[in-house]
């Protein structure tokens, strides 16, 4: 086993793009917010422009090619099937110079394989998780950072022993990106993991479900996160930037401007809280972490796929050398 700086762990999937033309969003008004709804036609034959096939994506895969390009000594801990697309994941990962000794096959289960209807620059993921048994190895070797994303529903012992692990490991810092099933589960059964969270990532509508708020006030909900546990919350605020809270300090950042109109905003998100994470890793302050995480997203939402995008340490500091003169992270009163 190597030495591992950032260590991923969460389900890798395969995901197929299929881009539609025949359908239409309708906005349903709830009794505190508005739910956009992606229609087609009901028992007809909808057509659609294209798929694309990309692999090696979920939350964790992302994450640990985001770090890898980023020159972090980069490993996934999840599961594939013994199947052909469990092989080819297997491939991606090591083409972006994943680690792979914490990967494990699973002979009696498929890999899981999303379905994303991608319709103008958004889309909407059809996802099924296979349950996969999971535990941590006995050779596991402590890295410096682990980041724990989206896992399936059938997971909650799993998150108990990680929290576990953590406490008797504090040199390993947790960055927690949760996933749907996770905030699902709901604060209080995952207490013991947000309480050892160094790092804690989310948008606002997350925010807010997790702490059943109300309010977009980002230090409110910045400062619920924090009493959770962790040290530091990242809360992104779509196209309004992204903020970070430490210490009673809030930053806001602003969205590094778009090279070219947006192709699939998928794992723009990943890109931002990854590359953050990898900044910190490195060493950089949360204002300079700030500014890392923006020029991966504008990057990966270029492309289809979401790990298709994602830079080199290089291009991303070029990126920045260029940035506009506003694009910088500013501290809040």
């Amino acid at each position: 086993m190597k030495n591992i700086e950032f260590l991923a762990i969460g389900d890798i999937v395969t995901d197929a793009f299929i881009r539609l033309k025949d359908a239409e969003v309708l906005d349903t008004h709830k009794v505190d917010h508005i739910e956009r709804q992606l229609c087609v036609r009901f028992g007809d034959k909808v057509p659609f422009e294209s798929v694309t096939v990309v692999r090696a994506v979920g939350n964790s895969a992302n994450a640990a090619i985001s770090a890898a390009r980023l020159g972090l000594n980069s490993a996934l801990m999840a599961v594939v099937g013994d199947d052909d697309e469990g092989k080819k994941n297997l491939e991606v990962l090591k083409e972006n110079n994943v680690v792979l000794d914490y990967m494990q096959t699973d002979p009696t289960l498929p890999t899981n394989y999303h379905y994303v209807l991608w319709y103008g620059v958004e889309r909407t993921i059809l996802v099924k998780h296979s349950p996969f048994e999971r535990s941590i190895p006995t050779d596991f070797i402590a890295p410096k950072w682990i980041y724990l994303t989206s896992l399936g529903e059938n997971t909650e012992a799993f998150h108990h022993e990680i929290a576990s692990w953590l406490k008797e490991h504090p040199e390993t810092k947790l960055a927690f990106q949760p996933g749907t099933f996770q905030i699902k589960m709901g604060k209080e059964k995952l207490q013991d993991l947000y309480s050892c969270t160094e790092i804690f990532f989310c948008n606002v509508e997350e925010a807010q479900k997790i702490l059943s708020l109300q309010t977009r006030d980002l230090r409110v909900l910045s400062e619920g996160i924090i009493a959770l546990g962790p040290k530091i919350a990242c809360i992104s605020d779509g196209p309004d930037g992204a903020y970070a809270y430490e210490n009673g300090e809030l930053w806001h950042m602003p969205m590094y401007p778009d090279v070219a109109p947006p192709v699939n905003r998928t794992g723009a998100g990943d890109a931002f809280a990854s590359t953050f994470t990898a900044a910190v890793a490195m060493g950089k302050t949360i204002a300079e972490a700030l500014a890392w995480g923006p020029i991966n997203s504008m990057a990966v939402v270029q492309q289809v796929g979401a790990n298709v995008g994602l830079l080199t340490r290089e291009k991303l500091e070029e990126y920045l050398k260029n940035a506009p003169e506003e694009y910088k992270a500013k501290k809040l009163d």
